[in-house]
């Protein structure tokens, strides 16, 4: 390889295609809360660390069509190809060595001797990555863009930039220093027997053992008679254990001067040999290693949730100015968590779209009835696709939304200086505030801590401003009355309809399916009284009979 000539992944991303910078927008506390983020990254892994790495990439909401289809290709490939995320894996390992290699390089203070060796750990992590990554992307079909662009730069280092002198040259130099084993060092002491001077005597290529040296010194020790008429060595240091100043250590210090005086010409020769490599640095493929924790967890995960028959579909990204969105079969993610953690529950799936004339549900239905579950349903599926994963569903197209924004009731803790409706009231003026009309919405029972007549009173509103901004909303409600004044609503200006959503009863149960239909207001209630024999006739039949 030329000296000048820099191999490096400075610029590469598994999230951003090239030219492509980040422009995403932050989900908040809220919506992490409401749509239940957290609980769904512990399902991903054990490791506290993978699981804060992948929450603080799922909060990053981006929605330039380029960029999410960039994601949804890498994504398959991984996802289809268990050998490949397995071979990820394995150089997660090595990577994580490059990394703490990385924190020792920056150490300035370091002797010539352990920059050195620094530097061909370094180079010998970096082998054995290239050369996992140009193996296992080879072996596989992959077909999106951005493993496609790894795999021409993995190949290149690996097959036209002396990449195989390296490797030999990498072998031969770590034979050499490996043949150090161990250090003698000599103690001087005070009359106190306290020790004072510190030296090294000899480097020498095998360890000491306690049969060895070790017992040697033992039997020697215990002989009071036997004390050595004295020694010398020009290279001892001061030992001074109180006041020393950071990053100042003697003993290592005079260690790392005598091992470079001592390995002498070996050093020379080793040094020359890396005066070839300087320009080349595997520190660069350690950004990668958040990237490869979220696709390889994520893939994981969903490739279980497939083994079990459960539906999950790769997204098919649209444009952002249509706000659209078709689901079929869509259900609550969490759901398939529950089944992976062997919990007996049957997943409900829904047919579901956004469109000009559906474009806000005012959704109602039973208590119970699964309208929380399914308005997060939605969020969620936006919050995966948007990230290039597979979504719980069976087909999704959507255009990409800018940010989720949710309104679900809140903890009591947080409403003490507002009171509940203070505290709703304010949380709406906020979402208003900086919502757009590509935002997703979510109000899950909002406006219910108050009574019905004021809280009917806000909902209109709220629906009205709704319609003006055009922003795909679900607001899920125990209020039918809402639901009951879409003619009045959709006269109002606006470019997306409001449309009246219900999730069904059938034969006095619950059914969880969602449909687009009139409220029903209390023949929800007809339904469950006469499944439980308490209409009035029904009891009055009673009475008669008793």
């Amino acid at each position: 390889m030329e000296k000048n000539e820099k191999k490096t992944m400075d610029n590469f991303s598994l999230l951003y295609p090239a030219g492509k910078e980040p422009s995403y927008q932050t989900l908040n506390d809220e919506a992490c809360n409401d749509l239940s983020l957290e609980y769904i990254c512990d399902a991903l892994t054990e490791s506290e660390y993978e699981q804060n790495i992948i929450k603080r990439m799922m909060m990053k909401i981006e929605s330039d069509p380029e960029v999410i289809r960039y994601r949804c290709d890498i994504f398959d490939d991984i996802l289809k190809f268990p050998s490949l995320r397995n071979k990820i894996k394995e150089l997660l390992e090595q990577l994580d060595y490059l990394k703490d290699l990385e924190r020792s390089a920056k150490d300035n203070t370091a002797a010539p001797v352990w920059q050195l060796i620094n530097r061909l750990q370094e180079l010998d992590a970096y082998v054995n990555c290239i050369t996992g990554i140009n193996e296992s992307l080879t072996e596989n079909p992959i077909n999106s863009v951005g493993l496609k662009k790894m795999k021409d730069y993995v190949s290149s280092v690996y097959n036209e930039s002396g990449f195989e002198h390296l490797n030999e040259d990498i072998k031969s130099m770590m034979g050499d220093i490996g043949q150090i084993r161990s250090v003698s060092l000599g103690v001087n002491l005070d009359s106190h027997m306290r020790p004072v001077e510190v030296g090294i005597v000899s480097l020498n290529d095998e360890k000491f053992t306690r049969p060895g040296v070790l017992q040697q010194f033992l039997d020697f020790a215990s002989k009071n008679s036997e004390i050595h008429g004295g020694a010398s060595f020009d290279g001892m240091t001061k030992i001074h254990t109180v006041g020393k100043a950071a990053g100042e250590d003697p003993l290592m210090n005079n260690l790392s001067r005598v091992v470079s005086e001592m390995l002498g010409s070996t050093v020379k020769q080793l040094k020359n040999k890396l005066s070839r490599y300087v320009n080349i640095s595997g520190y660069s493929l350690t950004k990668l290693i958040p990237e490869f924790i979220f696709y390889v967890r994520w893939a994981e995960f969903c490739s279980k949730i497939i083994d079990k028959g459960i539906p999950m579909s790769k997204p098919e990204i649209l444009e952002g100015e249509k706000r659209e969105m078709s689901a079929k079969e869509l259900y609550n993610l969490k759901l398939a968590i529950q089944i992976l953690q062997d919990k007996k529950i049957d997943i409900i799936c829904n047919d579901f779209d956004f469109n000009k004339e559906h474009g806000i549900y005012i959704m109602t239905g039973p208590n119970r009835g699964g309208k929380t579950t399914f308005t997060q349903a939605v969020g969620i599926i936006f919050l995966l696709a948007q990230h290039g994963i597979y979504v719980p569903a069976s087909s999704l197209s959507l255009s990409p939304c800018d940010n989720i924004y949710t309104h679900f009731p809140a903890d009591e803790n947080q409403t003490v200086d507002l009171g509940r409706l203070g505290e709703e009231s304010k949380r709406l003026s906020e979402i208003f505030s900086i919502a757009t009309n590509r935002s997703i919405l979510l109000f899950n029972e909002s406006l219910a801590t108050t009574s019905f007549a004021e809280g009917l009173y806000i909902a209109k509103d709220v629906v009205k401003a709704l319609r003006y901004l055009g922003a795909r909303t679900v607001f899920n409600t125990h209020m039918h009355e809402l639901a009951m004044q879409l003619d009045l609503m959709n006269a109002l200006d606006g470019d997306i309809k409001v449309a009246s959503l219900i999730t069904g009863i059938h034969e006095g149960k619950r059914s969880y399916k969602v449909f687009i239909a009139p409220p029903e207001g209390v023949s929800y209630a007809r339904d469950i009284a006469e499944k439980y024999g308490v209409t009035f006739d029904q009891l009055k039949k009673s009475i008669a009979h008793s």
